[in-house]
């Protein structure tokens, strides 16, 4: 995502925050360290015209449920307040296949949750994206994902009709597809799924 934005006329400026810097250097790049936890509340954020929202984590990863939904739905949606403050018209989400704030399921009742939150607030254009299973290395190594990608290649011949939304999807393909709407900035709030996302990269 990171190299597609700033290798992109359309944007003049690349600002990131997180709790860390990374090691990419660019004229246009510009890396803030930051509390997460009180972005929301701060004081010294730039003007930004849209946000790109790729936050999330593993109920595994976060220790427990009360942490994955501080990450997944209170740092997101405190994000996309700031967004607010800091001049932003376009807020784009990556979200999860099945999100629904009504699921019995926790991780997809949360996802639908902040879908929910993010629709609420006054953003010009609200995009959301739902991929399924992401392919494509991560840092870290989950093994019920590594299993899964093993089977990935036969997946869309079962997946079809109305099922294939849940077609597996390289996160590449989802990072060219958020910069591609973005560009477009369609009124919304939309959602895109796997045919949504692939055909705004062809």
């Amino acid at each position: 995502m990171l190299e597609l934005l700033l290798a992109d006329a359309h944007w003049s400026r690349v600002v990131t925050v997180g709790r860390r810097t990374t090691s990419h250097h660019h004229a246009k790049l510009e890396q803030r360290v930051a509390d997460l936890g009180s972005l929301e509340t701060a004081s010294d954020l730039p003007h930004v015209d849209d946000i790109f929202c790729c936050l999330g984590t593993t109920i595994k990863q976060a220790g427990s449920q009360p942490a994955f939904r501080l990450v997944d739905h209170a740092f997101v949606v405190g994000l996309a307040r700031a967004g607010l403050r800091a001049g932003a018209t376009q807020f784009l989400l990556v979200s999860a296949i099945g999100a629904d704030r009504k699921s019995r399921v926790f991780y997809s009742r949360v996802k639908g949750e902040t879908e929910a939150a993010i629709r609420a607030l006054p953003y010009r254009g609200i995009q959301i994206f739902r991929p399924s299973l992401l392919l494509g290395e991560r840092p870290e190594f989950r093994l019920g994902e590594r299993i899964a990608m093993l089977g990935a290649p036969v997946l869309p011949a079962l997946l079809f009709g109305r099922l294939r939304r849940y077609r597996p999807i390289h996160a590449a393909t989802v990072a060219r597809a958020m910069v591609a709407i973005a560009r477009e900035a369609p009124r919304g709030p939309n959602v895109f799924e796997y045919d949504a996302m692939r055909a705004s990269t062809r």
